[in-house]
């Protein structure tokens, strides 16, 4: 196409008239009319060219791209310890026996699991709940977020009033390292004296201790004190609905005029999101949360996930106490939730990925849940090569 062709300017530039605002083309019609768009040379075609010709190969995603070259190595000892996607004992996935159908769902969602979703945390998955939250956030209370350095309390004594803090609500991802009630409870007498807005992301609840209501306490101890907080919650993981993308999105406000007006708003930020949420997975975690018996054997399942969890750290920690491994390897039984952050450096995970077959992100964070009997040895002769410097 070149731009002297009359016809493909007329196309374009009524193209760009439907784009138009109504109110532009109310106020200047000649304006809309008279619109024209550039059309760069490189939309046309050259020959056999491909339009897209330019563009450079992307590199993996730090961590889907462990799955990627675990999936390639052919060899039968292989581990995959990068994505945090819970396996049993036999490399396993667990999947929620329980599928519905269904078809258009309004913006707001289900309201059955809206309503049954605020006991456990105080219809997205977390990351997506979390951009609709800053998407509200851009729009209307302005204020960009900073990741906190060490030093928690000092930072947040630092930061400026009415700053939005990220915080995880249990089983901090990647380091495992969650505050204690006391120390959330300084945390939260700080924020609230400064006026920072808390954002929690709660991707791993029922994983940290097995108990939905202990994992939740960090959240409801800034519901209780009558302020406000977001709350980004995910099924994906203690519901084994990954591919679902499923969770919720809670905002706690002082009044019911004001949360009238926030829920109005977020609507208008989803509208051009993802405007109809998927229904399969809402359907699930919805059955499950309504049905008292099906809830139950839910937390049973969930516990157990985490006392597996939990045992294969004390079978990771004695294996590498066993082998008179240099360091201190306590804080793998001090952590806490689905991942492990070694402390292993990059050249060790590359030295393990080459000489062991063990995937894992470069910065030594492990999935726990990834783990079983029957690896945990492979894996602490790995370790204890790599830091031994044993080839």
């Amino acid at each position: 196409m070149r731009r002297d062709q009359p016809s493909t300017q007329r196309r374009l530039s009524a193209l760009a008239r439907h784009l138009g605002s109504p109110e532009e083309e109310v106020e200047n019609p000649k304006r809309i009319t008279d619109r024209t768009v550039e059309v760069s040379p490189a939309m046309g075609f050259n020959g056999h060219d491909s339009i897209f010709a330019s563009i450079v190969q992307a590199p993996e995603d730090p961590i889907l791209g462990v799955t990627v070259a675990y999936n390639k190595d052919q060899s039968p000892v292989k581990v995959n310890l990068g994505v945090g996607a819970y396996r049993t004992e036999i490399s396993r996935e667990r999947v929620s026996a329980d599928h519905r159908s269904g078809g258009f769902q309004q913006i707001e969602r289900q309201t059955d699991l809206r309503r049954q979703q605020s006991r456990y945390s105080r219809e997205e998955g977390s990351y997506s709940s979390m951009s609709v939250g800053d998407g509200l956030i851009e729009g209307w209370i302005g204020v960009s977020g900073e990741a906190l350095s060490p030093g928690l309390l000092e930072d947040l004594g630092a930061a400026p009033s009415g700053a939005i803090v990220l915080l995880h609500a249990c089983a901090h991802n990647p380091t495992g390292v969650d505050p204690t009630l006391d120390q959330w409870e300084k945390i939260r007498q700080l924020m609230r004296s400064k006026g920072l807005l808390p954002f929690f992301d709660s991707a791993y609840q029922g994983f940290a201790s097995g108990s939905l209501d202990a994992d939740a306490e960090s959240v409801r101890m800034f519901v209780a004190d009558g302020g406000e907080c977001l709350a980004a919650q995910s099924y994906a993981k203690n519901m084994g609905l990954y591919g679902e993308r499923v969770g919720a999105l809670s905002i706690v406000c002082k009044a019911a005029d004001v949360a009238s007006r926030v829920e109005s708003q977020l609507k208008l930020v989803i509208r051009p999101m993802y405007s109809n949420p998927p229904i399969h997975g809402a359907s699930i975690v919805a059955t499950i949360l309504n049905d008292r018996e099906l809830y139950n054997e839910w937390t049973i399942e969930l516990k157990a996930m985490a006392d597996r969890i939990i045992s294969m750290r004390y079978q990771l920690f004695d294996a590498l106490t066993a082998r008179g491994t240099p360091g201190d390897w306590s804080h793998i039984i001090k952590q806490i939730g689905m991942f492990t952050f070694t402390g292993l450096n990059k050249e060790q995970v590359a030295f393990m990925t080459r000489e062991y077959h063990i995937y894992m992100t470069s910065d030594g964070r492990i999935s726990m849940a990834g783990l079983s009997s029957r690896t945990v040895p492979h894996l602490a002769d790995a370790i204890h090569a790599a830091v031994t410097g044993a080839a």
